[in-house]
């Protein structure tokens, strides 16, 4: 009886085994679809080794996205703060979560996340990695306000997410790794790069005289000198990734990436966005306190802040900004809004 028991032990510790890792079985890769206007400009998109692109991976990816099962009350998903009509964030100025408490920063917009080469998210720059960047919403306590614990046994107990862990990651034995790479997956798919101004550089449309004054006053730094933060034409991205104080007040309650930091230098320095969809991100800069895009061109005009740490890139910080004319406000909102990507908000791929 000893002898059948330890051959009986083994092969049920292998077909357990078996059960949970799969091995003649690869999920299919899917690498992303690299616009035109991207592959000469920037450099690849970042890809961890440890998390390829799949079918598998992104639909799931998806799935969990759009669904509710992540909060600890079944009320809201990711995509209730990210939603696609809005170029995937929030139309207030910042959000509340499952339990109707608001946050104190204005939800991100989402797309071209791959290429955000120095792999820092979040307006503070916290999260170092796309994948991490989907770990923190499900346990703040002011967002969707449940543990990775429960997470993982809600999915795992889940008619149907075991098997599709299965299909994308080999196992059907749910992670929080494995959940956040999922997540990650789908969000590298979301790109935009088809606005009017896209297909101006691509040759395939034309800018309207007062879009070409506004590229001019954008680009030049005797005007609105936008450029060294937000980059040029030869940057499709539309920001320096970088993090700045750009005059918004003259001392902070929220410091910013100084909190990251701990350095005083720091305060009141958060992460240039993209200049992408602007049409569709409303309420604009870290806290959502500019309502229009007027708003934001008349603070870089005459309403910025001094303050120990405002970036030097802020010009006439005497005169409170770069004073331009009512014409040349409208020009350089025209070119902006030459930067949006109606397509994008549409893309069928990208709804739930």
């Amino acid at each position: 009886m000893l002898k059948k028991w330890l051959y009986i032990v083994p092969l049920s510790i292998f077909c357990l085994s078996c059960s949970n890792e799969e091995t003649g079985y690869e999920p299919t890769p899917q690498p992303l679809d690299i616009p035109i206007i991207f592959s000469d400009n920037i450099i690849p998109p970042v890809i961890p080794n440890d998390n390829p692109q799949t079918v598998e991976g992104i639909a799931l990816g998806k799935k969990l996205f759009f669904d509710k099962i992540l909060s600890a009350n079944g009320t809201q998903a990711c995509a209730s703060c990210h939603a696609p009509q809005n170029a995937f964030t929030d139309n207030t100025p910042t959000s509340s979560g499952i339990d109707g408490v608001f946050g104190t920063r204005n939800s991100m917009p989402l797309f071209n996340l791959a290429w955000n080469y120095n792999e820092r998210y979040n307006w503070d720059g916290t999260a170092l990695s796309l994948e991490r960047q989907a770990e923190e919403p499900v346990e703040n306590p002011i967002e969707l306000h449940s543990n990775w614990d429960d997470v993982v046994d809600r999915l795992q107990q889940h008619p149907e997410y075991p098997e599709l862990f299965r299909l994308a990651f080999k196992t059907s034995t749910i992670t929080k790794e494995l959940t956040t790479k999922a997540i990650a997956q789908f969000e590298r798919t979301l790109i935009s790069a088809n606005s009017k101004f896209d297909k101006y550089t691509l040759g395939q449309a034309n800018l309207t005289s007062q879009e070409l004054n506004g590229l001019d006053i954008f680009l030049r730094e005797d005007k609105g000198d936008c450029f060294h933060c937000h980059g040029s034409p030869n940057n499709p991205l539309w920001t320096d990734n970088l993090f700045h104080n750009n005059g918004l007040d003259s001392s902070f309650l929220d410091l910013g990436l100084g909190e990251v930091t701990g350095d005083p230098n720091d305060n009141g320095k958060f992460r240039s966005p993209s200049l992408r969809n602007l049409a569709f991100t409303a309420p604009y800069m870290h806290d959502g306190r500019f309502s229009t895009l007027d708003e934001v061109i008349n603070h870089y005009s005459e309403g910025l802040q001094d303050s120990p740490t405002i970036d030097p890139l802020m010009k006439k910080i005497d005169e409170g900004g770069v004073q331009l004319t009512t014409q040349e406000k409208a020009d350089l909102k025209a070119f902006l809004l030459s930067l949006s990507d109606p397509s994008y908000i549409n893309n069928p791929e990208f709804q739930n």
